[in-house]
């Protein structure tokens, strides 16, 4: 196979920008495949397959290339000549015989396969940061070795089917018909697994609005939630938005669904969603400060705090993680997590429910802050529901959840009403379910 010199060498560059610069993974992809724009199919997928296998078996194929174990995590010790030998490690491990660049002219295969039999260090093989290993081997003990071994393997494409639009029947053969193959989770109602790798992205389907990009364990969070149509919802934390659209189809665009977030750049990239989507009761507002969440308070009947986590859980689709975080960063993200739950289950009316969710798989970011929660405020609320999602167990993500009760109890009248008051005020949405549709 011939193997063109300016792909290998952007993906080099690539690698560069992920571990010497912290650009993310997907974004290096995406501005590459911008700047070229002529590449083929095949082309394109040997750079994005070499970046995100690189990536999760980073320390391993670091070791293959004959480096220094203690120097794979310091961007001063990643140059071009080192890189150029990952990527030699890799290509070795995956295709075979190494091409004639003057790159690689040091650089022998026998050495690399020779490295490959040699007895290593688990973490190394695994290619897991010490502190990482240390950190979940305590959290989830037996459990680890197995999630470990699940998070470092390619994760499936699953499509979300829109129910406002199609359903999933339709929805296989339209895609069958186009040319793709997909296969029902039968666990999962709304899922349906691609077969092949495409960007999905840029089929007629996808722009029609007849389905979202989600994982299967994602796709199981706004139904946990337990909406109906009718009802007042809150997305607290929609980021992008895929559980708000989810929300919506199952609400059947019945009721009346707030999407807040602290970016606004988010909820405009949400905005554009609902309007291929066709959910219409959805109303983005930016969180502001403190007063954002104090006006709303006692309102929904439905909260979802999808809260910032360590994404733990979703490893196999976002690798880098491994390299980005830190138990400092896990720790903040703890307090941060303690945060949200306190001040916006105020936003819950008395016998509403919440749920808190993570894509996380440590206990100190799901379950453990739940009970922390529940010792300060028990008298308000009870625990209804856990729902933990093992990737080991399921082959998908790992996410947790736990649905909580607020219990009836006296609340001012006014504090319903405000956001009713605020729409007619100084307070109007960011967008109206008529501006949604634009």
């Amino acid at each position: 196979m011939k193997i063109p010199h300016i792909v290998i060498a952007k993906i080099i560059r690539a690698l560069h920008d992920i571990f010497v610069d912290r650009r993310y993974a997907d974004k290096a992809v995406e501005f590459t495949f911008k700047h070229h724009p002529k590449w083929g199919s095949r082309d394109r997928r040997m750079f994005a397959e070499a970046i995100y296998e690189i990536v999760r078996h980073w320390r391993w194929y670091w070791y293959l290339a004959g480096l220094h174990d203690e120097d794979h995590h310091r961007p001063e010790a990643i140059g071009e000549e080192q890189l150029w030998r990952v990527w030699a490690a890799y290509w070795v491990m995956t295709e075979g015989d190494l091409p004639a660049f003057d790159e690689l002219f040091a650089v022998r295969k026998e050495d690399i396969l020779a490295r490959s039999k040699r007895e290593v260090s688990p973490l190394i093989r695994a290619s897991i940061p010490n502190w990482m290993d240390e950190r979940l081997g305590r959290e989830l003990g037996e459990a680890w070795p197995a999630v470990r071994a699940t998070l470092n393997t390619p994760a499936q494409v699953y499509l979300r089917v829109n129910t406002l639009k199609t359903e999933r029947r339709t929805l296989k053969t339209r895609l069958a018909q186009d040319g793709f193959t997909t296969e029902p989770l039968k666990e999962i109602p709304t899922a349906l697994e691609m077969k092949q790798r495409y960007n999905v992205f840029g089929m007629a389907a996808f722009k029609e609005g007849l389905f979202e990009v989600q994982d299967a364990s994602s796709q199981c969070v706004a139904p946990f939630l337990q909406v109906e149509p009718g009802m007042k919802v809150i997305d607290a934390c929609a980021g992008g938005g895929g559980k708000t659209l989810h929300i919506g189809a199952l609400m059947q665009n019945k009721g009346r669904i707030l999407a807040l977030d602290v970016h606004q750049w988010k909820l405009n990239e949400l905005r554009k969603r609902c309007g291929r989507a066709g959910v219409d009761v959805a109303e983005t507002r930016m969180i502001e400060g403190s007063k954002s969440i104090k006006r709303l308070a006692g309102y929904a009947d439905r909260v979802l705090l999808d809260v910032p986590c360590s994404g733990l859980g979703v490893l196999r689709r976002n690798p880098d993680a491994k390299w980005k975080l830190s138990n400092e960063e896990i720790d903040r993200l703890i307090i941060e997590q303690q945060d949200i739950l306190a001040r916006y289950s105020v936003m819950v009316k008395p016998g509403g429910k919440l749920v808190y969710a993570t894509c996380s798989v440590l206990p100190s970011e799901n379950e453990d802050q739940v009970q922390k929660f529940l010792s300060k405020h028990g008298d308000d609320w009870t625990l209804e529901e856990e729902m933990k999602i093992n990737p080991a167990e399921s082959g998908h993500d790992g996410f947790y959840g736990a649905r909580l009760v607020r219990k009836a109890a006296a609340v001012p009248e006014t504090a319903v009403s405000q956001i009713e008051a605020s729409e007619s005020a100084d307070e109007t949405p960011t967008n109206t379910p008529e501006t949604i549709a634009e």
